[in-house]
């Protein structure tokens, strides 16, 4: 692909002020890692919260690049274009180079929820008849593949790498996860949105954002960036920043649908919980349905409105969105009913790693626990350690028994990791290991009792130091079940 229309209408004139020479390169790929690139090759150089991509431009145009993209011009012998936004750059010009997406693509931000959203959105238009694909923080999952991922939001060029294999296999529609991160470096520019929905915002990454209201505005990118003009943007309309993501989303001129108890396009006038499912009655305009949600928790009724809002935006009956919501399937690792002990006690895996997280799960298991609730929990090293005391308080005021245990410690000392969420936990009992942690739990179940292993969720594997050893929540729950049943 030539170098211009690489780099489309946004960035012309910065090709044109070099030459229409530079402007015909032939452009084999392009990466934002020096490592990646080979002969012919565009490099785009990122400045990084540990090195400044224009460090490496030297190395890339050893390996053969073509020419190179940085913030400020660089002395090599390629071609140099200079940018104000090297990574909106790299997004859109991944967009280009792939070219194909999948035609009907939506967007879910929020601190909770996103993957479950993306899930059942994904399960909603598969009951439509759609060719449907969901992309994530567990991976992407559509017709022909089921693959396990760690980021929650691609980097752009395997984004749109992906979003072109999606679509080259005949995926119609694609929902994907749009962490804050991805929306603050530019990752998700280039997808062509049909509709985006916001789910809730609470405390998380404030490793990485200053305030908490700059990690919202993060999230408001979504809809003043990068939804397109009058394009459906569905809020869930109960929670304390509900109005301002309305706001964000009515003043970018988007058609704002909102869900939940204080909804107007879905409007949930009552729920009754039961250990398996839930039963919502939804109001649609006229029409009144009563659905039955197969999963517990009170978030899950909110994450499938959220989801059906989606589906109806883009085109699904709302008659049949409501029937598919009675036969969702939960995310892995979330609020997930891996067993129950020879008493009959049900013991679940969850993701929750942030105090919303954590406090929404445990509420939600409360009324059909009709014995104790028993939490197993830690929190990961360097990362957000102000959250550290708030889930240690949490966990005491909303669990019965607490059991604080490592999580993916990282580069930090793991007892020290616990003693802070320990300092605001005094009936908590710290077992560092994670595999005994979970034994101990499932050793004091009795009859009644609901168990949850929080914070790893569907991952499969635990950071120490700087590696990552093999572990599942799952599997140690799993096997912990068995060894108790004899």
């Amino acid at each position: 692909m030539l170098l211009r229309e690489l780099a489309g209408a946004e960035f012309q004139d910065q090709i044109d002020k070099l030459g229409a020479e530079v402007g015909a390169i032939d452009i084999s790929g392009l990466s934002a890692d020096s490592r990646k690139i080979e002969k012919g090759m565009l490099f785009v150089a990122l400045a990084g919260t540990k090195a400044d991509g224009a460090a490496y431009v030297a190395d890339a145009v050893a390996r053969g690049a073509a020419a190179v993209v940085a913030s400020h011009a660089v002395e090599v012998s390629a071609p140099v274009i200079v940018v104000g936004n090297p990574r909106r750059f790299l997004a859109l010009a991944a967009a280009n180079f792939f070219g194909r997406q999948p035609e009907t693509m939506v967007a879910v931000t929020g601190t909770a929820g996103k993957t479950s959203v993306a899930s059942f959105t994904r399960q909603i238009w598969a009951g439509a008849g759609y060719a449907a694909a969901q992309i994530g923080t567990t991976g992407v999952i559509s017709p022909t593949r089921n693959d396990y991922g760690s980021l929650t939001t691609p980097d752009p060029v395997g984004l749109h790498r992906l979003l072109a294999e999606l679509a080259d296999e005949g995926v119609t529609h694609a929902a994907m996860e749009a962490s804050s991160h991805g929306l603050d470096q530019s990752r998700l520019d280039g997808v062509k949105l049909a509709a985006a929905a916001f789910t809730n915002l609470g405390r998380d990454h404030m490793d990485y954002h200053p305030t908490v209201e700059a990690y919202m505005a993060a999230k408001m990118r979504l809809f003043d960036t990068l939804l397109p003009k009058g394009a459906p943007a569905v809020i869930f309309a109960d929670d304390p920043w509900s109005a301002e993501a309305v706001r964000v989303a009515t003043e970018a001129g988007h058609k704002v649908l909102t869900v939940g108890r204080n909804g107007a396009f879905l409007t949930l006038k009552r729920v009754e919980h039961f250990r398996h499912k839930q039963v919502a009655e939804v109001h649609f305009g006229d029409e009144i349905f009563e659905v039955h949600i197969p999963l517990a928790g009170d978030f899950q009724v909110a994450n499938a409105l959220v989801a059906a809002g989606l589906t109806i935006a883009t085109g699904v009956p709302a008659a049949a969105a409501m029937k598919a919501l009675e036969t969702l399937q939960g995310a892995s690792g979330r609020l997930e009913l891996v067993g129950q002990s020879k008493a009959g006690a049900l013991a679940y895996v969850d993701y929750a790693h942030k105090p919303d997280a954590l406090e929404n799960v445990l509420t939600s298991v409360r009324p059909f626990t009709t014995g104790r609730v028993i939490v197993v929990f830690g929190c990961g090293g360097d990362r957000d350690k102000g959250k550290r005391p708030i889930m240690g308080e949490i966990a005491c005021r909303l669990a019965d028994i607490v059991i604080v245990t490592d999580d993916n410690p990282r580069s930090e000392v793991p007892a020290v990791i616990r003693s802070e969420i320990m300092a605001a936990a005094p009936k908590g009992i710290e077992i560092g290991d994670r595999a005994q942690a979970i034994r101990a739990a499932v050793a004091m179940l009795s009859s009644g009792d609901t168990l949850i292993v929080a914070g790893k969720g569907h991952e499969e594997g635990q950071t120490v130091g700087s590696v990552t050893l093999p572990f599942s929540d799952h599997t140690e729950l799993r096997k912990a079940l068995e060894e108790f049943e004899h």
